[in-house]
């Protein structure tokens, strides 16, 4: 089996540890990153569905930065999302004023799921590795 490259912020790394998998992994000049919830330190959701989704997105931010990338390296986005028609607008709200960034934009798609662990969201990207740029 070939080794994978795999990429940790540091800070999380014993949370990914714990559950099991990686923060992200290297492969053929992208980055692909794991599905980033809003957790506090121990792992729990946080409380608040703004701050909820503003520590995703800091989560992310982190594994980016970690591998060289910002989200201005990011081509395709996945968000999933418990209750999109209560929910969505909020979430866009934050992510389109804060982490978004300029046009053009990655692709996204948004699933609607019922379950995600204690959370009711999750981002995950994949992103170009600046090198291959």
């Amino acid at each position: 089996m070939t080794q994978r490259d795999v990429v940790f912020p540091p800070e999380r790394r014993t949370l990914y540890e714990r559950n099991r998998y990686s923060a992200a992994i290297r492969s053929n000049s992208f980055l692909f990153v794991s599905g980033q919830v809003g957790s506090t330190e121990d792992g729990s959701p946080e409380p608040d569905l703004q701050t909820r989704v503003r520590l995703a997105f800091s989560h992310l931010n982190a594994i980016l930065n970690e591998s060289g990338c910002t989200f201005g390296d990011v081509v395709d986005v996945t968000v999933f999302i418990v209750d999109p028609q209560s929910k969505l607008e909020a979430i866009r709200n934050v992510v389109l004023s804060e982490f978004w960034g300029d046009a053009p934009h990655p692709t996204v798609t948004a699933v609607g799921v019922t379950w995600l662990y204690g959370f009711d969201f999750e981002i995950k990207v994949i992103a170009r590795l600046p090198e291959s740029n």
